[in-house]
C-alpha cells in the first residue's frame, strides 16, 4: 500500500495527509477548490517549519514530505490508481454517504475506502457502496501529526483483511491503533463529548466561569486543555454535530446537547475557526497560540 487518497483539506484531512506523506506515501489531496487545497497546504508547510524549527525534522525531510502531496478538485481523477481513500469532510451524514457512492464507482475494486468519521456509523456508510467489505472507520485525533491514537472502527460488514491491512498501515504512521465496535460515537467521543457538554451545562448554569471550569479540570485533572478550550479548538459546531449523533443514536437524555452549545453555534460563534468560542480569538496570534499548543 503505497498511494493514498485523503478527501478535505480542513483541519483533519490536511493532518492526515501530513502524516501519511511524513511517512513516504504518495498522497493525492483532493477538496472542492483550489483555495481550499492551497490553505491545507500552507498549514502543512507551516507545521513541517515547527517540526524543523524544534529538529524534529530536517530542511530535506520537510521537502520531501511536501513533494509526496499532489493535489485534485476533482474525486475522479484524485483517487486513480490508490490503494487507500481516506475521507475528511465535514462531519455530515448525507454528504459522507454521497462522497462514499462517488468513490465506489471511480476506484478501483480493490481500493479500501476508509473514513475518519468521530461518531457516524460506518456499517451506514458502508451500505451506500457496493463493497462494505472493504470500507473502515480511521477516526484520527487532532493534531494528527502529534497524537498517536486511530481508532480503527469496523462495519457490520467489514473483513478481517481490511482491519488487519489497516491496524498495519496504522502502526508503520507511527500510531497506536485501537480497535472499537461501531456504536454512535465510539469510545473517544463517546466519553468526551458529553464531558464537553457537562462542562457547558456547568457554564449554563452558572456554577463557575469559563477560566474556572478549564483551571479546574487542568490543574485537577491534569488535562492539558480545558473541556471548554478544547470544544473551542475542536470546532462547537463539530461537537454538536457528534451530540446529535449521539442523541439520535441512543435516544438518551444524557447525550442531548446544552441549550447553551445550541445558541453559541446557531450565533456563530464556532470557536477558534470563527474568531470566538467560549474563549475570544480575535487576535490571530491567540489563535495561533491555542492551534499551535499540541505542536510543541
Amino acid at each position: 500500500m503505497k498511494n493514498i487518497a485523503v478527501i478535505g483539506a480542513g483541519t483533519m484531512g490536511n493532518g492526515i495527509a501530513h502524516t501519511f506523506a511524513q511517512s513516504g506515501f504518495n498522497v493525492n489531496l483532493i477538496d472542492i477548490s483550489e483555495a481550499f487545497l492551497k490553505k491545507g497546504l500552507a498549514t502543512i508547510a507551516k507545521n513541517l517549519d515547527r517540526m524543523v524549527a524544534k529538529e524534529t525534522i530536517t530542511e530535506s525531510k520537510k521537502e520531501e514530505t511536501l513533494q509526496n502531496i499532489s493535489t485534485f478538485t476533482s474525486i475522479i481523477e484524485g483517487v486513480k490508481h490508490v490503494d487507500l481513500v481516506v475521507e475528511a469532510a465535514t462531519e455530515n451524514v448525507d454528504l459522507k454517504l454521497n462522497i462514499f457512492k462517488q468513490l465506489d464507482e471511480a476506484c478501483a475494486k480493490e481500493t479500501i475506502l476508509a473514513t475518519n468519521t468521530s461518531s457516524i456509523s460506518i456499517t451506514q456508510i458502508a451500505a451506500a457502496t457496493s463493497r462494505p467489505k472493504q470500507v473502515i472507520g480511521m477516526h484520527f485525533m487532532n493534531p494528527v501529526p502529534i497524537m498517536l491514537l486511530v481508532e480503527i472502527i469496523r462495519g457490520y460488514s467489514t473483513s478481517d483483511a481490511v482491519t488487519k491491512t489497516i491496524m498495519h498501515l496504522s502502526e508503520a504512521l507511527g500510531k497506536t491503533p485501537v480497535e472499537v465496535n461501531d456504536y454512535p460515537g465510539f469510545v473517544a467521543n463517546r466519553i468526551l463529548m458529553p464531558m464537553i457538554n457537562e462542562s457547558i451545562e456547568t457554564l449554563y448554569n452558572g456554577v463557575a466561569g469559563v477560566q474556572e471550569i478549564d483551571t479546574v479540570m487542568k490543574l485537577g485533572m491534569a488535562h492539558p486543555m480545558g473541556p471548554l478550550q478544547l470544544a473551542d479548538f475542536i470546532g462547537l459546531d463539530v461537537c454538536l454535530s457528534i451530540l446529535n449523533v449521539m442523541y439520535d443514536g441512543f435516544k438518551n437524555p444524557k447525550y442531548a446537547p446544552c441549550p447553551l452549545l445550541v445558541n453559541m453555534v446557531r450565533a456563530g460563534k464556532l470557536g477558534v475557526k470563527s474568531g470566538e468560542g467560549f474563549y475570544d480569538y480575535s487576535e490571530s496570534r491567540k489563535a495561533e497560540h491555542v492551534s499551535s499548543q499540541f505542536l510543541k
